[in-house]
């Protein structure tokens, strides 16, 4: 049997630590141990470079911090309150300017475009801005042409601002070089290249700053980084030097965001009301089924916000994608008053949500990007109003689905704008659903179709499987085309489907 004295005996006692005190301290050395891994990563960039990116990761420390510091959801459900009276304005209230003013109206604008998405989703290389979308005529054509007859219209000098990232920005510098003659001057400037984190280990994945050689370990943090890379490039500095007042933002993708003479009318022309500027709209338009996911406006803590679907409880979604609660959804057109930016930057108040994106790379590891959403500062800002937009401001083209409507005589092409056809009976567009397998890529896309159909008269429209159109289809009403697993389906030229299921097999065969 052991004697053991009878002494206490000395082992390692653990105190119970309080759950937050835990929290604390982990949260504090994940950011002590992300602070050595970026100067690590400063180590290796050259000198010409290194003010800039550390700049950048400056903003990236900062972002990660509020990061580690939010607990919860960022919106509390039950403290939603109704859009008060006013805060939307419907766009039919709205008044044109004196034709006199217009020029010095435009003269105070900046008109940017957001133009860092690759076009990867529709099959395409390089900026999704470079796809062709209408008459061989791409988003950019598009963009430039609409300023360009906006100053030649009014002998005014609105400039064109496209924010890149660092996967379009040499394939866009390369392009618009072609539009050197038009009356229009372009800048451009790059948005954030920010590391992406494990999300095992919450610190960057990148092993140096050879960004093209280690693609995947970067990632550019979504468009709320606008404000502070704009910031950053100086020409936010610029513009507002040049007495320039607002900037009109919105993505290279949505062909009805035009610059609209009414709502720069209500900001700084004849329409505006009060001593105290607007400091921030947002577009809004209103919500129907295929809008369920959208961004929508919510009056919170006595402030108009952006409300993401990402923030919404689990219990709360279908709440959030009822048309009757919330009757809008944001449309990503931005205007904001340009020294009301600098001033929010330089008081450093810009707190946007954090939207956490997590991914998995093709080696199988397991990331998180930490973005935010350019809409998501409108809670930042004093006096923002949302208005309600026609939906004719809101053509985005995210996928051929909706490229086969501005493809088609829906839309007739004036100055680089799009504009629906007075035959269509009514303004809404129709509801297009293409099977993934094999039209989702542009390029498959276009040779299933000998030209687009007649879709003046089409409400819905959904097709499946091995499904080819021959020359002078139209199709009007619900039609419906489902070739199932190994049969084809040939709609003939001239073919006109009414209110029509079509299934099984039928092949046009050459005689």
């Amino acid at each position: 049997m052991l004697n053991i004295p009878n002494e206490k005996v000395r082992g390692h006692q653990r105190v119970p630590s309080d759950t937050k005190e835990f929290h604390e301290a982990t949260k504090r050395d994940a950011l002590m141990r992300l602070k050595k891994d970026l100067d690590h990563l400063l180590e290796t960039v050259e000198d010409s470079r290194k003010n800039g990116v550390q700049r950048e990761m400056c903003g990236f420390e900062a972002l990660y911090h509020r990061f580690l510091q939010e607990d919860g959801p960022s919106v509390e459900w039950d403290r939603i309150e109704k859009l008060p009276e006013g805060a939307v304005k419907d766009y039919s209230t709205l008044k044109l300017p004196q034709e006199a003013h217009i020029r010095d109206m435009l003269d105070k604008l900046v008109v940017v475009k957001l133009n860092g998405g690759l076009g990867t989703s529709m099959g395409c290389h390089g900026p999704k801005s470079v796809i062709p979308v209408r008459n061989d005529l791409t988003f950019l054509d598009l963009t430039v042409q609409q300023i360009e007859h906006l100053n030649k219209k009014y002998n005014a000098n609105v400039p064109l601002v496209l924010m890149n990232s660092f996967n379009t920005d040499v394939d866009t510098e390369k392009v618009i070089r072609k539009y050197k003659g038009f009356q229009v001057q372009i800048y451009t400037f790059n948005q954030s290249c920010y590391p992406r984190i494990s999300r095992d280990s919450l610190l960057p994945i990148a092993k140096d700053f050879d960004i093209e050689n280690d693609i995947e370990a970067w990632y550019p943090p979504g468009h709320g980084d606008f404000y502070q890379a704009f910031q950053n490039s100086g020409l936010l500095r610029k513009f507002i030097e040049e007495g320039r007042e607002y900037c009109f933002l919105s993505n290279i993708d949505n062909l009805g965001a035009t610059v609209d003479i009414k709502i720069l009318n209500r900001l700084i022309g004849d329409d505006k009301q009060g001593d105290k500027p607007i400091e921030f709209v947002m577009e809004v338009t209103d919500k129907t089924r295929a809008d369920v996911k959208g961004g929508t406006l919510i009056n919170y803590e006595n402030k108009l916000r952006l409300l993401e679907i990402a923030q919404v409880p689990k219990e709360h979604v279908d709440d959030f994608k009822s048309v009757k609660t919330f009757k809008f959804f944001n449309t990503n057109n931005i205007w904001a008053r340009l020294e009301s930016i600098e001033r929010v930057l330089n008081a450093k108040t810009m707190n946007m949500e954090i939207i956490v994106n997590n991914k998995t790379l093709d080696n199988g590891m397991r990331v998180i990007q930490l973005e935010t959403a350019v809409g998501a500062a409108m809670k930042c800002f004093d006096g923002g109003i949302g208005i309600n937009v026609p939906r004719s401001r809101f053509l985005p083209v995210k996928k051929t689905s909706d490229l086969l409507l501005v493809m088609s005589n829906l839309y007739s092409l004036k100055y680089g704008s799009l504009v629906m056809s007075p035959q269509r009976m009514f303004p809404t567009t129709p509801l297009v659903k293409l099977g993934d397998n094999h039209f989702s890529k542009v390029k498959e896309f276009l040779s299933r179709f000998a030209n687009i159909p007649d879709l003046i008269e089409l409400d819905h429209l959904t097709v499946s499987g091995d499904v080819t159109f021959g020359r002078g289809v139209s199709l009007r009403g619900t039609v419906i085309i489902i070739a199932n697993h190994g049969d084809r389906i040939d709609i003939p030229a001239g073919a006109i489907l009414e209110n029509k299921i079509v299934s099984g097999n039928m092949r046009i065969l050459d005689h």
